[in-house]
């Protein structure tokens, strides 16, 4: 049993950041559904990737599709609109790779400073947010709401870029 985790981990392909393009609105919808309570529909990122003070960038590994980041630019600002990495990749490093370079191009884009949200208790997001420089700069009472209804907690992180 470990032996096949150990090949299959050995064997998976190189993941590559790059920019999405029209054509993966679907595939990133799955991938936000999948990852998310609301998720966004194809229309929703169809129009996203059309908008010039958008930035998407798809995390590939072979020919699958497993990852998104995506930001809104502001003149020299940025809010990082949504980042996942589809259930079965989670665990392996990928959303820092994926997010460090989505950093970069906005930084090659001007953008000085980042914020972001997220839900006060998603440590996994947390923790990646912290590790890449991040800090919480504010807090939203009752910003999510769960499919039961339960109400949850934002915290507001940002970063400099320069």
């Amino acid at each position: 049993m470990i032996f096949g985790s150990l090949f299959r981990l050995f064997r998976s392909k190189p993941a590559v950041v790059e920019p999405a393009v029209p054509k993966d609105a679907a595939e990133l919808a799955r991938l936000h559904g999948a990852s998310f309570h609301r998720g966004w529909g194809g229309g929703e990122f169809d129009q996203m990737l059309r908008e010039q003070n958008t930035l998407i960038h798809r995390l590939r590994q072979g020919r699958h599709l497993v990852g998104f980041a995506a930001s809104r630019i502001a003149a020299d600002e940025a809010e990082i609109l949504s980042i996942a990495v589809s259930p079965d990749r989670r665990g392996r490093g990928l959303s820092r790779e994926l997010f460090m370079t989505h950093l970069g191009h906005l930084a090659g884009r001007g953008v000085r400073t980042v914020f972001l949200e997220v839900e006060e208790n998603n440590m996994p997001a947390r923790r990646l947010y912290d590790r890449t420089g991040f800090t919480v700069v504010g807090r939203r009472e009752r910003y999510y709401k769960e499919a039961n209804g339960v109400e949850l907690n934002a915290l507001i992180m940002r970063r400099d870029l320069s």
